[in-house]
């Protein structure tokens, strides 16, 4: 049966059923698990060069099973309901298999950024936050929003601004979003912690030859060709890290405007730099211009990113994919039937409710700085920096050799925020990442990792209902 035309939130529907029957949970529980708790749909006006004009816009709470809910809001011309549905459900799979203690949700508002002046976008973003406080959908312990497509940290700024003002006095009001600017509140790596969250994901795959042998490939990140489509937050900071950390190969690079292709390796830092300068990559003297942007995904390559939008590999050009490992660093770039043909094809499917759960994750570090009023390192830097220096001197004690200045200070530096934010964060990836693949294969009937990562996910969601008394 042909799913061509079957939506987004039926989409992930679709691969909920998929994974449902494995986990053994109750029919009416898994139901309660599967369905949108509250959605909210709303008209407001905003004053606009003169005159007035009407925004659709949306909040979804698909889980209350942990509180607060989680999810980012975006600005797109694509919003509508169906597609924050969708992006909600994603949210509270996500957050429980990264074990983050939130419930899913997310936002939109139906607009093309572009089309508006900072000060009109302030002004939407500002009425569209009035709205959420006067229905009860924002609150440090009800539901936090943060960064999404088309929305940055000075759209969450100005939702921090607005909620501080009408909830005067709010002891914990900066917990009411998450991606903040740091100097109001926000936590360091937060803005590159979705593209170094898929680094690290890619990295632990790659590490395991015995997967690795299975499609062909050799173990370890260093020299594996990727492809990455779209050169937004998340794009270009995998793209960044895998080059820079992993001393993996960019082979090629896809934006609206066209794509670019290198065998030999794109140099990413400049490349980001010239599309900041002149609005396009395809004048980058360090890439040859591909016929279009679809071609790009279709290169053979060990690793195609897909870091833009959903519904990017479908029925009709999944036939021409030749990756064999396909991250979805986006929400929801591989539509059902394509994933179902690429797996028994034999590609491996890393599925966007694991990889791309970098930014909650340090969302969730944001969070708890926020509630506990703290800088994270601020208490301990100096202990451990006094305490490895005690140990850095007793070696020279003890055996008679002189360190080298320079390796004395990397060697006793205390951890900073960003460090601390760092190794949870790979922690965190790399646990999931095994909790997925040890159920994986602890089923010869589960076929990919995406059904997996759902059987983990709704398992852990189940529980909490059960723990909570509502299904005995």
């Amino acid at each position: 049966m042909s799913i061509k035309n079957v939506s987004f939130f039926k989409s992930v529907e679709r691969n909920f059923d998929k994974a449902a029957h494995f986990t053994g949970l109750p029919k009416g529980l898994l139901e309660q698990i599967k369905a949108c708790n509250a959605v909210y749909q709303m008209h407001f006006p905003v004053r606009i060069n003169g005159e007035y004009q009407v925004i659709e816009a949306y909040r979804v709470q698909h889980s209350h099973h942990r509180m607060p809910t989680k999810g980012g809001i975006r600005y797109s011309m694509s919003v509508d309901q169906d597609e924050v549905m969708a992006l909600a459900a994603l949210m509270t799979y996500k957050c429980a298999l990264v074990d983050v203690p939130f419930g899913g949700a997310k936002g939109g508002v139906k607009i093309d950024p572009k089309r508006y002046t900072d000060y009109q976008l302030e002004r939407i973003t500002r009425r569209y936050t009035t709205e959420l406080v006067h229905r009860n959908f924002i609150g440090p312990g009800i539901d936090v929003p943060a960064p999404d497509y088309g929305t940055s940290s000075r759209e969450m700024a100005w939702i921090y601004d607005t909620y501080q003002t009408l909830k005067n006095g709010e002891l914990d009001a900066a917990a009411c979003v998450t991606g903040k600017p740091i100097t109001l509140n926000g936590i360091r790596g937060r803005t590159e912690a979705t593209g170094r969250g898929v680094f690290y994901g890619i990295r632990e795959m790659l590490s395991i030859e015995e997967d690795m042998q299975k499609i062909g490939i050799a173990k370890g990140i260093a020299g594996k060709r990727i492809v990455i489509q779209g050169l937004g937050n998340v794009g270009s900071y995998t793209g960044l890290i895998c080059q820079n950390e992993g001393d993996a190969r960019i082979i090629a690079v896809a934006e609206y405007e066209g794509a670019i292709y290198n065998e030999h390796g794109l140099d990413m830092a400049a490349l980001i730099q010239h599309r900041k300068d002149t609005g396009t990559i395809m004048t980058f003297s360090g890439g040859k211009p591909l016929e279009n942007r679809q071609v790009a995904l279709e290169l053979d390559c060990d690793i195609l990113i897909p870091a833009a939008l959903e519904n990017q590999i479908t029925s009709e050009n999944a036939p021409r994919i030749k990756a064999k490992i396909i991250v979805e660093a986006a929400n929801g770039p591989v539509t059902a039937d394509a994933n179902d043909y690429l797996v028994k094809k034999g590609v491996i499917i890393v599925p966007d409710m694991y990889i791309n759960a970098g930014g909650v994750t340090v969302s969730y570090f944001e969070w708890l700085k926020n509630l506990s009023h703290v800088r994270f390192g601020r208490m301990e830097k100096r202990f451990e920096h006094n305490a490895f220096e005690k140990l850095v001197n007793a070696v020279e004690k003890y055996t008679g050799k002189t360190i080298d200045a320079r390796e004395k200070l990397i060697l006793t530096k205390g951890a900073d925020e960003i460090d601390l934010v760092n190794s949870g964060l790979e922690e965190t990836m790399i646990t999931a990442y095994h909790t997925i693949r040890d159920t994986w294969k602890a089923n010869p009937k589960i076929e990919d990792m995406r059904t997996a990562g759902f059987v983990s996910a709704i398992g852990k969601v189940g529980s909490d209902y059960m723990n909570l008394g509502i299904f005995p």
